[in-house]
C-alpha cells in the first residue's frame, strides 16, 4: 500500500505536471495532511482531507487577511479520489505559537488578541453568505450552539457510547452539561468569528511577529471571547508558560479597549466548561483515555 507521501506526490504530479516539484510533508492532524511544494516556482502548501467545508472556510477567511492578521490565501479547492484538497500560499516563520518560550509569547500573544479584536470590526458579510459557519445568521442561537455539545456529531460518530464506557468521566460530562444549561440563558447573543483552534500549530511566528493564522476549519459564529477562554483552558498544559499571568494579560488587553465586555467572568466560565466538554467527547471518540481523564478533571474544577 502506498504511504501518504507517495499518494500526495502522485496526485500533485498528475494534476500539475512539471509545474510542481519538491513535495515534502509539513505535518498532519486528525482532519487533514499538509505538504509543501513549489508550483510555478512559488512556495505553496497542499492539504488533503475528508471535509471540503474546512478548506472553504480557509478560502473565505483569506479575504480578511491584513498586516496584523496574516491569513494565507487559498488558491484552489478541489476533489480527489478519496476526499478533497486545497492549495494555498505558504507563509514563512521560525516557530509555531505552541513552541514559543515565555519571553517570545509575552511579545506575540498581545498581537494575536489585538488582531482578532480588529477582525471583529470588519464586515464579515461574505463569510456569512457562504453558509458554512455554525450557527448561521438565521439558524440556531449562540446558546443553542453551546448546548449542542451533548448531541450527536457528524465527525464523532459513537462518541457518547465510548464515553459511557468510562462512568466517572461520563458523570462529569453530564454535570458539565447541566451547568451549561444554567449558565447559557444569561449570555448575550454574539455574532463574531471564533477560530476555536489557535494552538495545535495553527499560528506561525516570524521574527517576533505573527506571520500566519490558518486552519479555520473549526471556526464558527459566536462570542469572540471564546478564543480567549481557549488559551485560559489550555494554559496549564504548557509548562513553559506558567510564569506568565494570562489573566493579567487579558485584563490589560481589555483596559486598552475601554474595559471588559459585559458579563465577562460568566462568559469565560461558560466557555471554559464548554471547551472541556468538547474535548472529553473528542478524546473518548479518539480512545485517548489519559487525555479524556485530564480534561474531565479540568471540567470538574470549573463546576
Amino acid at each position: 500500500m502506498e504511504d501518504h507521501v507517495e499518494l500526495a506526490n502522485r496526485f500533485v504530479k498528475d494534476r500539475f505536471g512539471e509545474r510542481a516539484r519538491n513535495l515534502a510533508p509539513l505535518g498532519s492532524g486528525d482532519w487533514s495532511r499538509a505538504y509543501s511544494f513549489l508550483l510555478d516556482g512559488r512556495d505553496r502548501v497542499i492539504r488533503f482531507g475528508a471535509h471540503r467545508d474546512d478548506f472553504e472556510k480557509d478560502r473565505v477567511m483569506g479575504a480578511y487577511a491584513s498586516a496584523e492578521l496574516p491569513i494565507p490565501a487559498v488558491i484552489e479547492v478541489g476533489e480527489t479520489e478519496s476526499g478533497f484538497f486545497a492549495v494555498s500560499e505558504r507563509v514563512q516563520g521560525e516557530k509555531h505559537l505552541d513552541e514559543l518560550d515565555e519571553p517570545e509569547l509575552r511579545r506575540v500573544l498581545p498581537q494575536l488578541f489585538g488582531a482578532l479584536g480588529e477582525l471583529q470590526k470588519r464586515d464579515l458579510a461574505a463569510a456569512r453568505d457562504v453558509g458554512l459557519w455554525r450557527p448561521a445568521g438565521t439558524g440556531p442561537s449562540w446558546a443553542e450552539e453551546l448546548l449542542s455539545i451533548a448531541g450527536p456529531r457528524e465527525r464523532l460518530a459513537g462518541w457518547r457510547e465510548k464515553l459511557d464506557a468510562s462512568p466517572r468521566e461520563a458523570r462529569i460530562f453530564d454535570a458539565g452539561v447541566a451547568k451549561l444549561r444554567r449558565l447559557v440563558p444569561h449570555l448575550p447573543e454574539c455574532r463574531g468569528i471564533v477560530h476555536m483552534d489557535l494552538l495545535n500549530r495553527n499560528v506561525l511566528v516570524h521574527e517576533g511577529k505573527l506571520s500566519g493564522v490558518f486552519d479555520w476549519g473549526n471556526a464558527f459564529y459566536g462570542d469572540p471571547l471564546y478564543d480567549q477562554a481557549w488559551f485560559l483552558y489550555w494554559w496549564p498544559w504548557y509548562p513553559q508558560w506558567q510564569a506568565i499571568d494570562l489573566r493579567e494579560m487579558l485584563e490589560r488587553h481589555w483596559e486598552r479597549r475601554g474595559g471588559p465586555p459585559e458579563r465577562f467572568e460568566e462568559r469565560l466560565r461558560c466557555y471554559l466548561i464548554h471547551i472541556g466538554l468538547d474535548h472529553v467527547a473528542y478524546c473518548a471518540f479518539r480512545e485517548r483515555p489519559a487525555d479524556m481523564r485530564r480534561n474531565a478533571d479540568q471540567v470538574s474544577a470549573y463546576l
